[in-house]
């Protein structure tokens, strides 16, 4: 049973007592739009690896940062950064696939973190808030950080929505265009990139991966048109992140595994009862195509 219903964790986000928990409220959801908005390429890409292996890769950036007491958003997004160009580049070779060069690359940083973190004295905490998302390792600052390069990459992504999407749906057709696929490449990890370290501090690095592939994902069983897939997946995002604080306020449960969960609920109950594609859609109703 709820011990704090949802008037009441209103009223909890509206006392200035519980300062932290409107900044967790809002960190979340601007994770859950920029990672939903970015989602949409992931998804239609069919790249969700790349999402877990950037989440993975940010780490020893962020081991870094904590070991010399720095700033861990700036190492994580610099050690993201170094990741994504690696990736983008070697995946121009096509002497090896796309997702055996994430795997290796995602892997080998992932060691390197662990590596420098464990030795570090007293690190057990953070690693924890860390791995795992927390309601109260949000600051003003953060916050502000999350909403300008929240804005930046939700602009850049619309400015470049037509090229992104040819390479998405059909990467030696966007070259035969001669559409810079590389440098485009390069852009979708970096935005990859931003959407993860902006995640990181409430949803936590193992289930960040979950807000980028699935709004995106419940989206998409409701429309083929891009940008209606975009305005829904940030919707789906926003209530999940709402609901997923709530409930972890209220059952003391780890905030980003809480909001995974609600994100996920969503989702079953698109898969089930979208009018397009829904598994119970009416009888009769067939899905139709829309252009991206």
């Amino acid at each position: 049973m709820l011990e704090i219903g949802f008037l009441q964790f209103l009223a909890d986000v509206a006392n200035p007592q519980l300062a932290f928990l409107p900044r967790a409220l809002v960190a979340a959801v601007l994770a859950s739009v920029l990672c939903a908005v970015v989602g949409c390429f992931v998804v239609l890409r069919g790249m969700a690896f790349i999402g877990d292996a950037v989440a993975h890769a940010v780490f020893p950036g962020v081991a870094i940062a904590f070991a010399l007491h720095a700033s861990v958003l700036l190492g994580g997004a610099v050690a993201g950064a170094v990741v994504a160009v690696v990736i983008a580049v070697l995946s121009q070779r096509r002497t090896i696939k796309e997702d055996a060069i994430i795997g290796i690359v995602f892997a080998a940083a992932f060691a390197f973190g662990l590596v420098i973190i464990s030795r570090v004295e007293g690190y057990t905490a953070s690693l924890s808030a860390f791995l795992f998302g927390s309601l109260t390792g949000v600051s003003v600052r953060d916050l502000w950080v999350s909403g300008v390069t929240g804005a930046v990459i939700i602009a850049l992504v619309a400015a470049l929505r037509p090229w992104l999407t040819a390479v998405a749906l059909d990467r030696e057709t966007a070259r035969a265009m001669n559409l810079p696929v590389a440098a485009l490449d390069l852009v979708l990890y970096l935005c990859v990139t931003a959407a993860v370290v902006i995640s990181v501090q409430t949803i936590g690095n193992i289930l960040v991966i979950a807000l980028l592939v699935t709004p995106a994902s419940a989206a998409r069983l409701f429309t083929d048109n891009l940008e209606t897939m975009m305005v829904l997946a940030a919707l789906i995002g926003i209530v999940g992140s709402v609901l997923g604080v709530w409930l972890a306020w209220s059952f003391d449960s780890p905030t980003g595994a809480t909001i995974v969960l609600c994100v996920t609920a969503i989702f079953g109950l698109s898969w089930l009862f979208a009018p397009r594609r829904g598994v119970l859609r009416a009888p009769g109703r067939t899905p139709r195509k829309e252009t991206v």
